[in-house]
């Protein structure tokens, strides 16, 4: 008896050569009067689409960008800006800060908050004396994005969001007031941060 092998899509079947015939010409398929050529095919072919969809993931992965993260959530991250973060919150500037920008922020430290006279920060967090807080908070925040660089070795007048002006002396370290930085240049999506060791006061 005369046999031959049908190979497809990596699968071999051995069949007869006179059935195998018969069955070409009325149906046209192998796969039809042989399920375990038929099973084969499909998971050979199931298993080369697996390999390409994975084949072609991390591409797919690398491609979304990880998003930065804005001044608010940089603090919050951050650890030791949590007196900040709650004044911000209270005196309903999160959503400001989490805007487009670019905004400069002088962040005072939980240490700088704490040594403030005693009570300063409670009275500030009241309800009824929302107005002052956010008069102190925004005289920490100057428009645009000012890097360590662009002042260096200069003293200058930059007007704050709350309308004063900030003294800062970059000619021997950095001074804004009466503060010093102590660490410069955070950058976040929509500006930077640097941090003071006390709190100004316009």
């Amino acid at each position: 008896m005369n046999y031959f092998v049908i190979r497809s899509h990596g699968c071999s079947v051995s069949l007869n050569a006179s059935v195998s015939y018969l069955v070409f010409i009325f149906f046209g398929d192998f796969s039809l009067f042989y399920p375990e050529f038929l099973w084969c095919s499909v998971m050979t072919i199931i298993r080369r689409m697996t390999l390409a969809l994975f084949a072609n993931l991390p591409f797919a992965f690398t491609s979304v960008p990880a998003k930065a993260q804005d001044i608010v959530d940089t603090a919050v991250a951050a650890g030791n800006f949590n007196t900040l973060v709650a004044a911000v919150q209270a005196a309903g500037l999160v959503d400001v800060l989490k805007g487009d920008g670019p905004f400069t922020v002088f962040a005072p430290t939980d240490e700088a908050f704490a040594a403030l006279p005693a009570g300063t920060v409670e009275s500030l967090l009241k309800p009824e004396n929302k107005e002052q807080l956010v008069a102190v908070l925004t005289y920490h925040v100057v428009p645009g994005k000012i890097m360590s660089t662009d002042i260096a070795g200069k003293t200058a007048e930059v007007d704050s969001v709350q309308g004063s002006a900030l003294s800062v002396d970059a000619t021997d370290g950095v001074r804004v007031d009466n503060a010093t930085v102590v660490a410069a240049d955070i950058e976040t999506d929509n500006g930077v941060i640097h941090v003071i060791d006390q709190v100004v006061l316009p």
